[in-house]
């Protein structure tokens, strides 16, 4: 034994090394300078002279501790950990608030971030084995309410309301803060609304319930073209008839204190400021309807980590919630998480509700749609099935486009640079899945199938030791088996980039592959091995193309 440690505990330090040619893995060895007080240059050379391993070198370079694999006496392994399979179930539930969009207002660019990093957390949730729930907390309740209906009783027209049900609330919405700058009762008749609202009125409800339909179905429509569903579609309204007892509990607990007419919270000493429960006028604000849906959620759907994936400009209230929650005695409050995100601007621009500046989603999808059209009637104009498959690649071009960013950074998106074909774009990775799929095909029209079809499992493994391994065949295989280390990463940091970097690296590879060998014209022993690489390289490619939510058309 070289090292005392746990079994397991090394392998997460490994690293790749820079370049192929020093090895196929490395251990930096700074963190062991301490503790065996040598430097690890030292570490590693005398690691290398005690290292013995059937089919694997070490070799000091410096502080690190290389390793290289005996591609002969590995590959058969290492083709079958390719192969993967079903994750174990965690026993775990995880409940995913995503997308959450707001009543009366547009599904623009600005609510894609949450909706397909969610949903692309969801998937890899399930997929490593957890029981995930996914919930969209639709914005349906709140003063927004009163100050649309105080909007729509003064300007608005019931048939421009029909006609164009959600522009035509944008506009009320922005004309509203347009004139209250100028008007301070419009902001008084809005709380009053909202007021009548929560206290039952029927006007205010018939206003409320026409809203919220005409919302949900704009909603549906996005949601059916951008692949997303959801478990349970619960908003704020569903609250309502909790809050009060989260209200009294607050109370009976001595937790409330009373602040220019407000009820509060004082979390002073979590080092942040009160959170507000109550408002001045008795109405409820976000925090207490937040309160009461955490509870739901752990009590009713029996979550065990709550995520929230909201924007980090949301930072603040989510540290409130949950320090409430602490206060309140509920000690899962450690299980809740929120999951924030960068802001996205479009072309360089920030979006604004309240001042119009908002760019439709479905205008977004229907301009990469209709950009991906062009370069198939370019590239491949007699394609069948041409206008689901533009649909497929010009949606999963602005899914790619945002995941394949760390999330917590800003994003300037250009639909220009999302649909091309090359680079790191999702277009990239489908058109590589396709090629793939393409070789394949032409194979099982020769006769040949992989994976358990005409090539024997058996000849299989004697063809895969005895391969001339070159560089991008090895690199390759490689690749392949990293899956579940990148789905682990993913979900650990709540990271879908891990897996979009991943389907980059991987398209780089195959085509890198693609490029240096003949596949259907090699010789025999040859060909299986190079159809099985592109086999498992077109059915990883999918794998995670379906984690993002991305579709992988057969042919393109």
């Amino acid at each position: 034994m070289l090292l005392e440690w746990e079994k397991g505990t090394a392998e997460p330090m490994l690293e790749l090394p820079p370049n192929p040619e020093l090895g196929d893995a490395a251990f930096p060895c700074f963190a062991l300078a301490k503790s065996l007080r040598k430097a690890p240059q030292q570490i590693a050379s005398e690691l290398a002279e005690r290292f013995k391993l059937e089919g694997t070198e070490a070799s000091a370079a410096g502080p690190y501790l290389n390793f290289r694999l005996d591609r002969s006496f590995h590959s058969v392994a290492l083709l079958s950990q390719a192969e993967g399979g079903t994750a174990a179930p965690n026993g775990e539930t995880v409940v995913i608030d995503m997308s959450s969009p707001n009543i009366a207002k547009p599904f623009g660019v600005g609510h894609l971030r949450s909706t397909v990093i969610g949903a692309a957390l969801y998937r890899m949730y399930k997929e490593a084995g957890y029981r995930a729930v996914s919930v969209n907390h639709l914005g349906d309740w709140g003063t927004q309410f009163g100050k649309q209906i105080t909007a729509y009783k003064r300007w608005g027209s019931e048939e421009r309301l029909k006609a164009a049900p959600i522009r035509e609330s944008l506009s009320l919405y922005v004309r509203f803060h347009d004139e209250a700058e100028n008007d301070p009762t419009l902001e008084t008749e809005a709380r009053d609304w909202f007021r009548r609202l929560e206290s039952g009125d029927e006007e205010a409800l018939n206003l409320w319930r026409y809203f919220v339909d005409v919302s949900m179905s704009e909603f549906d429509r996005m949601y059916e073209r951008l692949g997303v569903s959801f478990d349970k579609v619960l908003g704020e309204s569903f609250y309502n008839d909790k809050m009060g007892a989260v209200v009294e509990e607050l109370r009976a607990e001595g937790l409330l204190e009373e602040s220019e007419g407000a009820q509060v919270v004082r979390l002073g000493d979590a080092n942040m400021p009160p959170c507000l429960i109550l408002k001045s006028d008795g109405t409820t604000i976000y925090p207490t309807r937040d309160l009461a849906t955490a509870i739901y959620r752990h009590d009713v759907l029996e979550a065990d980590k709550l995520l929230y994936v909201v924007g980090a400009e949301q930072t603040l209230h989510f540290r409130q919630v949950f320090a409430v929650l602490h206060k309140m005695g509920r000690d899962w409050a450690s299980a809740c998480q929120h999951i924030p995100f960068g802001l996205m601007k479009f072309e360089g621009k920030k979006m604004s509700t309240r001042k119009g500046k908002v760019v439709f989603l479905e205008e977004v999808l229907d301009e990469a749609v209709t950009r991906a059209t062009a370069i198939i009637e370019e590239k491949n104009p007699q394609l069948q099935n041409r206008e689901s498959v533009a649909e497929a690649i010009g949606i999963g071009a602005i899914v790619f486009g945002d995941l394949k960013n760390n999330r917590i950074g800003e994003i300037n998106f250009s639909i220009e640079e999302a649909v091309q074909f090359e680079g790191e774009t999702g277009p990239y990775v489908q058109y590589t899945h396709a090629r793939a799929r393409s070789v394949l095909r032409k194979a099982k029209a020769e006769g040949i199938e992989a994976n358990g079809g005409t090539i024997d499992p058996d000849t299989l493994k004697k063809r895969t030791s005895s391969y001339e391994w070159d560089e991008a065949s090895w690199e390759l295989l490689k690749r392949l088996c990293d899956y579940a280390t990148e789905l682990h990463r993913g979900v650990q940091r709540h990271e879908p980039s891990a897996i979009a970097r991943y389907a980059l690296d991987l398209a780089k590879l195959f085509n890198r592959f693609y490029h240096h060998n003949k596949v259907l014209s090699a010789a025999a022993g040859d060909k299986e091995i190079r159809l099985e690489l592109t086999r498992l390289a077109a059915e990883r490619l999918r794998w995670a193309l379906n984690l993002l939510g991305v579709r992988s058309p057969e042919e393109i």
